[in-house]
């Protein structure tokens, strides 16, 4: 397994495999990995002739300082993982100045709107952070394909909107949410919490299943409602938001059109520990 924490030298290897006519798949992380991780990996391998996983835990996303700092740091275990995937996967694991040099600073982007609900609403200025780190990193593995999961669906579609603006000739593909055998979607954060804790928190799936099931008989009004009456039961959950929204735009929605694809989304902090989750209606 090869591993690089300098760009210029994954630049010369990359430019190596793309002059032999090899394709190049890409998946970003901020390491702590996990199954869902590593499903994108197999995706990759699947698809490409190299595949390449970066680990690196970007400062411009956090707009929570203590956040950042508590975000789990583990290369040596993450590496471990990939092995067992497969030792021929490219590991890039820079330090904050190979990426930014002396400018960690985030770009500031137009997402049409696409920033400004959700998670952006909570966390200003998190999106411009996403969007300057995966232009970086697309500029520097040049991939043919990227892989995302979509727990993290509203940086999708943001990822998306940039490489559509920026015009990088890269494919994005998002990939189904990987969940425990009780339903909770995997995410590094759940690693700092207790395993009682990771059992109780498949209440936020459940939530969203009942949701689907409403769907079709309630409108997102009452539906919103009755889910925020779920977490005032549960005294060790904090809600933190839920929507209902058109797939395409992330517009929230107070009544259903016909021909139109819509998720919910949720955010609930557990002892403290935020957990995202999203279903298709």
């Amino acid at each position: 397994m090869e591993i690089y924490t300098q760009q210029e030298k994954l630049k010369n290897t990359i430019s190596t495999h793309k002059k032999s006519g090899k394709s190049i798949g890409f998946v970003p992380t901020m390491g702590a990995l996990h199954k869902g991780h590593l499903s994108l990996i197999y995706k990759s391998l699947s698809e490409n002739d190299v595949t390449v996983v970066s680990i690196f835990v970007n400062p411009t996303q956090f707009n929570n300082a203590e956040d950042l700092d508590k975000y789990p740091r583990t290369l040596e275990a993450d590496v471990e993982k990939i092995k067992k995937v497969s030792e021929e996967v490219i590991v890039y694991a820079p330090s904050v100045e190979d990426v930014y040099d002396k400018d960690v600073v985030s770009e500031k982007f137009n997402f049409e709107g696409l920033d400004k609900v959700m998670e952006g609403k909570f966390r200003p200025g998190h999106f411009d952070g996403v969007g300057t780190v995966v232009k970086k990193l697309f500029q520097i593995v040049t991939p043919d394909k990227a892989y995302f999961g979509e727990k993290d669906y509203q940086q999708l579609l943001i990822i998306k909107k940039m490489v559509a603006q920026t015009k990088l000739p890269v494919d994005v593909i998002g990939c189904p949410i990987v969940r425990d055998e009780r339903g909770l979607a995997l995410s590094s954060r759940n690693q700092r919490l207790s395993e009682g804790r990771r059992e109780e928190a498949a209440y936020i799936y459940q939530v969203l299943q009942e949701v689907r099931n409403q769907f079709s008989t309630k409108n997102p009004i009452e539906i919103e409602k009755w889910v925020k009456q779920q977490f005032e039961t549960k005294k060790d959950f904090e809600l933190e938001y839920f929507s209902i929204a058109e797939a395409d735009t992330l517009i929230e929605i107070t009544e259903k059109e016909s021909g139109k694809k819509y998720r919910s989304f949720i955010v609930v902090y557990v002892d403290g520990i935020r957990l995202i989750d999203n279903l298709e209606m």
